[in-house]
C-alpha cells in the first residue's frame, strides 16, 4: 500500500512539475503588454488560413510543415488559422455537433507542427463570410430544424443557433490532440482564440446585437478555458460609443464598435485590420499609406489609453492584383505597419506585433489571392527581408528587457 502511494506521489509531482514547466509557456497579457515567460513577448507574424484544410490530407502535410518552416526561419513567432470549417466541402462540423475526424486530426497536426518549430497559434472559431460555412451554414441549420430565422445575422441573437456556435467552442476547445496527446485547452501552443473572424451585423448598425453576443460567447469560452487570451475578431471599426472617431471609419453600418468591443472583461485583446487597397480602392498608394499610418495610430492610441490592452494588426497586406502593383509599394506598405510597432514596442506602448495576409509554401497555386507571400520565392525576397528584419528589431527589445531585469536583479 505504502509502495502504491509513494508512486501516486511520485506521479502527482512529476504532473505538477509538467504543469509549472508548461504554465509559463502561456502567452497573458499585463497591461498594454503580452507577455511570455516574465518578459514581453511580440507577435511578428501571419495568416494561413488553410493549414488544417491542407493538413487532413496526409498527402499535403509537408505544405504546412514547409510553411512552419520557413516561418520559423525567417523569426515568425505566430501563425493565425481557422478551427472552423461549417458543412459544405470536407468540414470540420458536418452539421451541429457531429465531427468529421479526419479533418479534426488535420489541425491536430497543424498545433503539434507548430509546436515543432515553435510558433503560438491563434485559433478562430467562425467565420462572418459563407467561405468555409460562416455564419450563413449555422442559420441555415437552424432553419433545418425549424427555427424562422429571416437574416443571417440572426446568428448572433436565435437561442438554437448560439447554442451550435457553444458546441463548437466547446468541442474545440476540449479536443484531445491524437498527436500531441495535449488538450487544446491545456496547450501552451495556443496564444489565443477568436470568436469569429471579422463579425459583422450590418442589419443592427447601433453595435447593440453583437456587442452583447461577444459578452455572452467570451464569458462562456473563459468558463472552460482560462488559460488562453481571448480576442473578439474584429477589424477595428468604430461606433456608437466613440462618435468622434466613427468619420474615420473607411466603410459604415457594420455593426461593430472597436472602444465598446474590446472593453469587454472578457476580452484579453485589442484586434485591427487594415487593407486600404480594398477599402480605398479609387484611391492612390500616397492616400491610403496616408490613411493606414492615421488607422494605426489611432487604434494604437486608443488601445494604450482608453482600453488599457495589448493590440494586434491582425490581418494586413497589398494585392499584386491591385492597379500599377510593384513589390516596392508592397514593401513600404509593410515596412510602415513594421515601424509602427517597432516605435510603440520601443517604448512600452500596446502594439503588441502584426500579421501579414497570407503566407503560402510553394506549389500552391489555387490558394493565390494577390496578398500571397512565399518567404522561398526569389521575387518576393525584399519582402521577405524586411519580415526577418523585423523579427530580428523585436527579439531584440525582448531581449533588453530581460537585460535590464538581469541587471536590477545584481544591483539589488
Amino acid at each position: 500500500m505504502k509502495h502504491h502511494l509513494c508512486v501516486i506521489v511520485f506521479l502527482l509531482h512529476l504532473q505538477q512539475k509538467w504543469l509549472l514547466a508548461n504554465a509559463d509557456m502561456f502567452i497573458r497579457s499585463k497591461g498594454v503588454h503580452f507577455m511570455l515567460n516574465g518578459a514581453p513577448f511580440y507577435a511578428n507574424g501571419f495568416n494561413a488560413y488553410w493549414l488544417m484544410y491542407e493538413a487532413a490530407d496526409p498527402s499535403q502535410r509537408p505544405k504546412v510543415s514547409a510553411a512552419f518552416r520557413q516561418a520559423a526561419a525567417h523569426g515568425l513567432t505566430v501563425a493565425r488559422t481557422w478551427a472552423f470549417s461549417d458543412g459544405g466541402y470536407r468540414p470540420l462540423q458536418s452539421y451541429p455537433g457531429s465531427y468529421n475526424d479526419q479533418m479534426f486530426k488535420g489541425l491536430d497536426f497543424v498545433v503539434a507542427e507548430a509546436r515543432r518549430y515553435g510558433i503560438k497559434l491563434i485559433l478562430s472559431l467562425a467565420n462572418n463570410y459563407e467561405s468555409f460555412g460562416g455564419k450563413k451554414q449555422y442559420v441555415n441549420w437552424g432553419r433545418s430544424r425549424g427555427q424562422y430565422l429571416t437574416s443571417d445575422d440572426d446568428f448572433f441573437t436565435n437561442s438554437m443557433v448560439k447554442g451550435f456556435y457553444k458546441n463548437h467552442i466547446r468541442s474545440v476547445l476540449n479536443r484531445y490532440n491524437t498527436i500531441s496527446g495535449v488538450v487544446y485547452k491545456n496547450d501552451p501552443t495556443i496564444m489565443a482564440w477568436e470568436l469569429m473572424n471579422e463579425p459583422r451585423c450590418t442589419s443592427d448598425p447601433s453595435g447593440r446585437t453583437i456587442q452583447a453576443w461577444i459578452m455572452e460567447m467570451a464569458s462562456y469560452l473563459k468558463s472552460i478555458d482560462r488559460n488562453h487570451l481571448l480576442e473578439a475578431g474584429i477589424e477595428g471599426f468604430y461606433g456608437p460609443s466613440s462618435p468622434q472617431r466613427s468619420r474615420l471609419n473607411p466603410v459604415s453600418n457594420i455593426g461593430t464598435d472597436f472602444i465598446a468591443n474590446n472593453m469587454v472583461p472578457a476580452i484579453d485583446f485589442a484586434t485591427v485590420h487594415s487593407y486600404p487597397d480594398q477599402w480605398l480602392s479609387n484611391s492612390n498608394d500616397e492616400n491610403q499609406l496616408s490613411f493606414m499610418s492615421k488607422w494605426l495610430d489611432i487604434h494604437i492610441q486608443d488601445a494604450e489609453h482608453i482600453l488599457r490592452k495589448p493590440i494586434l494588426i491582425a490581418e494586413f497586406g497589398k494585392s499584386w492584383r491591385d492597379r500599377g502593383f510593384s513589390p516596392y509599394e508592397r514593401d513600404v506598405l509593410f515596412n510602415t505597419v513594421y515601424l509602427k510597432i517597432y516605435a510603440s514596442a520601443k517604448r512600452g506602448g500596446a502594439a503588441g506585433g502584426g500579421l501579414f495576409w497570407q503566407l503560402l509554401a510553394s506549389g500552391m497555386d489555387n490558394f493565390r489571392d494577390g496578398y500571397e507571400i512565399i518567404l522561398s520565392d526569389k521575387r518576393q525576397s525584399s519582402t521577405a527581408n524586411l519580415i526577418a528584419h523585423q523579427a530580428h528589431k523585436l527579439y531584440l527589445i525582448r531581449k533588453w528587457f530581460w537585460r535590464s531585469i538581469k541587471g536590477r536583479h545584481i544591483h539589488n
